[in-house]
């Protein structure tokens, strides 16, 4: 097969890192083939840059160390580092889990204190041996395991989840079984296929999606994984994938400032930025709303405190103001080192622009206005949730359909947007028209 079919692509990402190796390369398969020969340390990710065909291999991946927006460069990411479950005996788990199942530090297997190995990195370079990882360097029936800093215990086994494909974690975002029916026993249509349904959920661009085949997938936070079918009168339905059983692996520490959009905040803010105390998730009252903790497990929803569960510029709650539906939060912000190093290497960072206000039908509007007449968020142009629909970044590629700002992508009257509101399919934006003395 395919050298890159091993990697997850990602487009327009960069990370830090200290420690890397640059190489000149004509393509990404020879930057593959370069990772793949690494000897500095072990390859876990390589960047390619399009423009200076320059390639980078990297001892870290995304889920290391901060990411960043850079237009040029694409990320790949080694699949085996980014799995935090077993096959079998997991012999070939490459995680980072570092402590036993009862809770117990692991010990570094290149240290002897304070038990002396007979299992090393240098005795067996191709286990895997970094750092305190648990491993399975003797194949053992029981799987990974570590020695232990427990003077008392030599060894122990590590409690490493099952790889279940045909099961689903969270709402089934990161699912990549092959179940390719429906709940009601429709065939799916092919991801790459236009027929009988066009779409705008394309390969290209959505490569970290896994839209392979016609294999069921949630590639736009719907509540669980979907696919169209290939009856002509039924769009799209659901797809009957069960739970696991094992809960999901933990991929970090829930940040308790803000980074980035804000998506891993677990802190306990619980009143917006203007003042409003916020409703809690599990209440109706005074905002009917579709954010219910059973239904997202995994996206925090935890008494009133503010959260981002869809994507939104920064946590968000509804608040208990009947009159105030939604509102941003004040969270403060992570350590800005990164931010300094992000701009010591010229790494562009996007700035939102600040354009309020819209010429004739507002077609060239590039605000960042989310808002609609009546107070509703707008729904990201990327989903499809609550609302289907072809307006997508990929059909209207010159109408900067970018996260759910209000845009006017067909010549209508103002800029709009499709909300979030279940009951109401789209609104025009709360904007107003330039006064006829602003300069372009």
């Amino acid at each position: 097969g395919d050298i890159l079919d091993d990697y997850l692509r990602t487009d327009g990402v960069w990370i830090l890192t200290r420690n890397k190796q640059f190489y000149k390369t004509n393509n990404e398969e020879e930057c593959a083939e370069k990772c793949e020969a690494e000897r500095n340390f072990t390859c876990r990710a390589f960047l390619f840059t399009r423009k200076k065909l320059q390639c980078l291999t990297l001892p870290e991946n995304a889920r290391m160390t901060v990411a960043f927006t850079s237009t040029d460069a694409v990320l790949y990411e080694k699949r085996i580092y980014l799995m935090q479950c077993k096959r079998g005996i997991g012999t070939d788990y490459r995680g980072t889990e570092a402590k036993t199942r009862r809770g117990i530090l692991c010990q570094k297997w290149a240290e002897k204190i304070p038990h002396k190995p007979n299992y090393t990195p240098e005795r067996y370079p191709n286990a895997g041996l970094e750092e305190n990882y648990c491993r399975n360097p003797d194949a053992d029936e029981n799987g990974p395991w570590c020695y232990t800093t427990d003077p008392a215990t030599r060894f122990d086994y590590c409690a490493i989840p099952e790889c279940e494909d045909q099961c689903m974690q969270c709402n089934g975002e990161d699912y990549h079984g092959e179940v390719s029916r429906t709940e009601s026993g429709l065939e799916c249509q092919r991801w790459d296929a236009q027929e009988p349904h066009m779409h705008g959920f394309i390969l290209k661009h959505y490569p970290e999606k896994d839209l392979r085949m016609n294999y069921c997938r949630n590639p736009d936070g719907e509540l669980r994984p979907w696919c169209f079918t290939t009856n002509p009168n039924k769009r799209w339905e659901y797809c009957n994938i069960p739970r696991c059983s094992t809960p999901p692996p933990v991929s970090g520490v829930d940040s308790q400032c803000l980074s980035g959009k804000g998506e891993d905040y677990r802190g306990r803010t619980a009143i917006t930025e203007s003042g409003n105390a916020c409703q809690h998730w599990n209440t109706q009252f005074p905002h009917k709303h579709g954010w219910i903790p059973d239904r997202y497990p995994c996206k925090g929803l935890e008494e009133n405190y503010c959260r981002n569960p869809d994507g939104e510029k920064k946590p968000w709650c509804y608040t208990t103001n009947s009159s105030v539906r939604w509102e941003y939060c004040t969270i403060p912000p992570c350590d800005r080192t990164e931010q300094g190093i992000a701009g010591r290497n010229n790494v562009p960072v996007q700035v939102p622009l600040t354009e309020e206000c819209y010429r004739g039908k507002g077609q060239s509007y590039r605000g960042t206005t989310s808002i609609t007449v009546s107070g509703k968020k707008c729904q990201a142009w990327s989903s499809m949730f609550p609302h289907r629909h072809i307006k997508t970044p990929e059909r209207f590629p010159d109408a900067d359909l970018r996260d759910n700002y209000c845009r006017n992508p067909d010549g209508d009257s103002s800029p709009w947007c499709f909300t979030t509101d279940p009951n109401t399919l789209w609104e025009y934006c709360n904007l107003k028209r330039c006064a006829d003395h602003t300069q372009e």
